[in-house]
């Protein structure tokens, strides 16, 4: 992950991110979160990636940012991967690009939420809440993660019958 040192005007957005126990495959019983400051004007791709990196995931699967926190596919705003490819599929089309999209366009006010997806296949859902807005540290380079609750599980576990 390619982290990026604070500029003059430069805000830094402090993010509680929250592991969801939606997945079938994780073994999540416990909260695990991550906070995570990062640069206003850092992208919604550099900030997946961040997200994926602090839980020790690889980056490796398509992804997306939504509106809705229960339902991500009724979600009326809605920013994917997906609208940065160039052959996206026709469901994506009222997708944002997270490439185009910097956070400070999406997170407006302390408090603001949305659901953070990454894997269509495995759905590994991660509330993403705006906690703060702050002055940076010119001395540090972002995205990095201040605090860490919990112990993340594997994102490919191995179940009975599967070879290593």
């Amino acid at each position: 992950m390619k982290k990026k040192k604070p500029v003059k005007g430069n805000k830094i957005y402090i993010f509680g991110i929250l592991l969801e126990h939606n997945n079938p495959h994780s073994q999540v019983r416990k909260e695990v979160w991550r906070d995570i400051a990062i640069l206003d004007d850092q992208n919604l791709y550099q900030f997946a990636e961040a997200i994926v990196d602090a839980f020790g995931f690889e980056f490796d699967h398509c992804f997306g940012f939504f509106d809705n926190l229960k339902r991500w596919v009724d979600s009326k705003i809605k920013y994917e991967l997906f609208a940065d490819l160039k052959n996206q599929s026709i469901e994506s089309v009222d997708s944002k690009s997270v490439k185009k999209t910097k956070i400070q366009q999406v997170f407006k006010n302390k408090g603001d939420k949305m659901l953070f997806l990454f894997d269509y296949g495995d759905n590994w859902e991660f509330i993403v809440q705006l906690k703060n807005i702050d002055e940076p540290d010119f001395k540090k380079s972002y995205p990095q993660v201040i605090k860490s609750i919990g112990q993340a599980p594997e994102q490919y576990q191995l179940f009975e019958g599967d070879e290593e």
